[in-house]
């Protein structure tokens, strides 16, 4: 029988200094737990501790904090749950996984290719996802509806060395592998990105993860969502589960950390973190000179979730036993990660040596054992299937809270001494000849030495055939867990979109109100959310700020989502937009909390994907915190296929008064055409938003759904919007520009063309009117409502003529429209002038954009834009000054207009709204 193991000071979560005074009332205790956990369960047992917990603090009783453990693992031997699985038979496909893993990784490294790869990672995690595949993940075919799984982005070879096995690859696709182009054109190869990527691979992984950090954001987000559906009755989630696989050195990443306590807080047991400690990042130990086990132990303990340590293999068992003085344990406490990846990257001799050796009392423990003992029987936790099986049933049986496990590993592990454990592993990419021979040795791979020798560069995959008693196994198991994983389907459910007479509200124009865009936009989505049918798939995403955007009505109707519902009293509860939390709440309020909103709009606008059911995030944010904030955490969640609204509210630089510098947007539009699934507009009016916002809806979730994401940016000064004009010019409004006003007063004479977006449409139209009353001069002034849409189809169009020169050339749209009038053309906007710049190369008059470059600064709008030179008196005298440049007009005139205008004092502006509420 084993021992009991002594307690050390704080660590076991009680002070041994305090003696046990009345060991039977002790008893009485314990027994009266066990008695609870047998009669109500364990959530009852959890509850009745907690209340005990909460009455010793009124008593002010001193409660240690359970922060850390001894460096053992969390599940004895008495514990485990007994494994279910044939061992022989998954240790002989983890093996041919292994070699096929690998094998892909080094054949990529022919001279004649060499794109690279990771081999070492996934060496030190193959248990960990093996027994996960065999025992634990659900398929979307199973009655539950399927569990999530964000894959280690560094392990993706092992993923694809599973599905040839499987039969879902061949090896021409794993040959494939980071050759997207040049050898997936063939009809044959379906080649496999480097990494977990959706929109590479859309018919097999569903989560981008190796952007370290957004995995375990995601994932926390993504079972958030799971229970926000269930809750709303959307969808039966309860069976569904949600696994993170990570790095122990991804885990210094802010947003792997930052998010912990909303796991927790919203008690998401339907969440487990594998931590995969192989003790290193990519260049050296995570902490060579402390345990970083212990120190995520610590982090997630504090932050409320159950913890698992899987350590040590089943070897150690008896050795641990047997250690009646604790020197063992002590050893294990007080060895720092550097020395623990040192031994594994040596011998059994030298662990003799070095770690055993450190104490008489654990030297004794292995004085019977040989060399080759100490080496093969000495397993880490996370290698050992039975552990690992453990921890994983412990983390699904545990209600309350998430679990994280965090699994003892070796970076490189099965690879050779050259390989395991060394600082390097992470960049090699292939073997020696010599590696190959140990490799296959090792894992019995039968393959010869002739074929290896035959050409080193090009080692052999195996398959023993679809027939082979273990790959029957190997899918069998998977057809019991309901199908193969990762992978993805073509949603089966449409939405019925909003009818078009909704959108009157916004085409019928404020008359003499003042209204900002942001308004008329939210005044759209309230008739949406108010459709029966298409309503309750809308998903507000609000990072704290509903009452700047006007939003702060949905609250009483609406309603926040709290799994905890509200237990309290809000200060507000008599007024009528009293704040509200409710479990079916529709609102994902999420706090002061950028990056986790883009991890909730990704999980809503991927639900069309993970659960069938279609949701249309509509995430709502000051557009300086978009994408200059949280553009990496876009850039995944177009990689997921993400569809919604993305808006970028209190938008530009001059517009958002008094608030300075870091929170004066003028850009964001030029860093949202950076990326491909990105659909921007920047409109002036409600009549634009009544076009794009359900041209977008139809784009996403009609008949053939495109996977774009729409980012659209909306002001907070107020003005008079505008009826829809009965000529408007639709298709102009969708294609990026559409003329709204022709100075008809002036037929002969001096033509300009003034060109502007959002707010600074009314700058234009301020210009032509001084042009005209002022110097005579007539002006075209068109709305700008996408100038990189514009650009985008340019662009498309000489793509067209380079790459098909047979072909009859196709003019942009942009060259087009401008071809219509006649003069120099001046644009503007409340960015920065490379926005407007976009479409330079494609104008085909005389062009000049004025832009709000450099820092933002706290100041009246009108001053704002005088400084910038953007306003509209700025518009008149650059129009002035290209009618001189070309000869049209004497040079005085603009002289005179720019001393006219006083253009150099920031006084003298008078462009926009001073006030008025958004």
């Amino acid at each position: 029988m084993a021992q009991e193991r002594p307690t050390g000071p704080i660590l076991n979560g009680l002070p041994t200094q305090v003696p046990d005074t009345d060991p039977e009332e002790t008893q009485e205790w314990l027994d009266s737990l066990d008695s609870a956990i047998e009669s109500g369960g364990r959530d009852r047992a959890r509850y009745l501790m907690l209340r005990m917990l909460e009455r010793a603090r009124d008593s002010q009783v001193g409660i240690p904090s359970l922060t850390t453990t001894d460096y053992l693992n969390t599940i004895t031997p008495e514990q485990e749950a007994w494994f279910p699985g044939d061992e022989d038979m998954e240790r002989r496909y983890r093996a041919w996984i292994r070699w096929n893993a690998a094998v892909m990784v080094h054949r990529a490294q022919h001279p004649d290719i060499s794109v690279g790869g990771h081999i070492s990672t996934y060496a030190s995690q193959a248990t960990l996802t093996e027994v996960g595949f065999n025992h634990f993940w659900r398929g979307r075919d199973h009655e539950g509806g399927g569990d999530q799984v964000f894959f280690q982005g560094h392990a993706s070879p092992g993923i694809y060395a599973r599905a040839y096995l499987e039969g879902r690859l061949n090896e021409a696709d794993l040959d494939g592998f980071r050759q997207e182009k040049s050898k997936g054109l063939r009809d044959d190869v379906q080649t496999v990105p480097s990494y977990p990527h959706p929109r590479s691979m859309p018919e097999f992984w569903q989560f981008p993860t190796v952007s370290m950090g957004l995995g375990p954001m995601n994932a926390i987000y993504q079972a958030t969502f799971n229970k926000y559906l269930h809750n709303r009755g959307l969808k039966d989630t309860s069976q569904q589960h949600v696994w993170a696989f990570l790095g122990d050195g991804e885990m210094d990443e802010p947003e792997s950390r930052g998010l912990l306590q909303v796991a927790a807080n919203d008690e998401l047991d339907n969440l487990t973190f594998v931590v995969n400690c192989n003790l290193q990042r990519l260049d050296g130990p995570v902490r060579g000179n402390g345990k970083i086990v212990q120190e995520l132990e610590s982090f997630f303990r504090g932050a409320g979730w159950n913890v698992i340590k899987v350590l040590w293999g089943r070897g150690w068992d008896d050795l641990i036993a047997q250690d009646a003085s604790g020197a063992l344990v002590n050893l294990f406490n007080t060895t720092p990660d550097g020395d623990f990846q040192t031994f594994r990257a040596n011998d059994g001799a030298w662990i003799r040596d070095h770690f055993f050796g450190r104490d008489p009392r654990t030297k004794e423990l292995v004085k019977d054992w040989s060399d080759e003992d100490i080496w093969w029987r000495l397993k880490r936790g996370g290698h050992d299937y039975r552990k690992v099986y453990a921890a994983y049933q412990a983390a699904m049986n545990h209600t309350g809270q998430p679990t994280v496990i965090l699994a003892h590993t070796i970076k490189g592990y099965s690879l050779g001494t050259g390989f395991a454990g060394r600082n390097a592993t992470h960049q090699m990419k292939k073997l020696s000849l010599d590696d190959l021979k140990a490799f296959r040795d090792s894992l019995k791979i039968p393959v010869t030495d002739e074929q290896l020798e035959a050409d080193p560069y090009r080692p052999p995959y195996y398959h023993p055939g679809a027939d082979d008693e273990a790959i029957r196994y190997l899918r069998d198991r998977r057809t019991t867990l309901g199908g193969y994983l990762p992978k993805r389907e073509p949603s089966t459910t449409t939405l019925k979109l909003p009818e078009e007479k909704i959108y009157d509200v916004a085409k019928k124009g404020s008359g003499k109100q003042m209204v900002a865009t942001t308004m008329a936009l939210v005044r759209i989505f309230k008739e949406w959310m108010r459709d029966k049918e298409f309503g309750k798939h809308l998903v507000p995403i609000i990072p704290d700020e509903a009452r700047t955007f006007g939003m702060d009505s949905f609250f009483p109707t609406a309603k926040i989502y709290n799994v905890h519902g509200q237990n309290y009293t809000s200060v507000d509860a008599d007024l009528m937009l009293a704040y509200k939390e409710s479990e079916q709440g529709q609102i994902l309020h999420v706090g002061i909390n950028e990056a986790g909103s883009v991890a909730a709009f990704t999980a809503a606008g991927t639900s069309y994907d993970t659960h069938d059911v279609p949701m249309v995030p509509f995430y709502i944010f000051y557009s300086m915190f978009g994408f200059q904030r949280t553009g990496d955490g876009i850039w995944a969640a177009a990689d997921q296929l993400a569809r919604g609204f993305m808006i970028g509210a209190t938008a530009g630089r001059t517009t958002l008064t008094g608030e300075g510098l870091q929170h004066a947007d003028g850009h964001s539009p030029l860093l949202a055409s950076t990326n491909p699934a990105v659909v921007s507009y920047d409109p002036a009016y409600a009549y634009e938003l009544a076009h794009i916002l359900p041209t977008g809806l139809d784009r996403m979730y009609g008949e053939n759904p495109e996977d774009v994401i729409y980012y659209v940016t909306v002001y907070n000064e107020p003005m008079q919007q505008p009826a829809e004009p009965e000529d408007v010019d639709v298709e102009g409004i969708l294609a990026g520009m559409h003329r709204i006003s022709t100075d008809e007063a002036q037929q002969e004479g001096k033509h300009v063309r003034l060109l502007a977006s959002g707010v600074g449409v009314p700058w234009a139209l301020e210009a032509q009117q001084l042009l005209r009353d002022d110097w005579g001069v007539s002006a075209d002034v068109w709305s700008v409502t996408s100038w990189s849409e514009l650009r985008r189809e340019a662009m498309a169009c000489d793509e067209d003529a380079f790459l098909h020169p047979e072909q009859e050339r196709r003019v942009p749209y942009v060259t087009r429209r401008l071809s219509e009038g006649q003069g120099p053309i001046v644009a503007t906007s409340d960015y920065m002038r490379a926005v407007q710049d976009q479409i330079a190369p494609w104008v085909p008059e005389d062009y000049h954009a004025l832009g709000a470059d450099g820092f933002g600064f706290a100041d009246t709008r009108a001053a704002a834009r005088r400084f910038f030179h953007i306003d509209g008196p700025s518009m008149a005298v650059k129009a002035l000054q290209m009618l001189a440049d070309r000869g049209e007009l004497d040079p005085q005139v603009a002289r005179d207009a720019a001393e006219k205008y006083s253009l150099l004092d920031v006084n003298a502006g008078r462009s926009g709204v001073a006030g008025g509420d958004a």
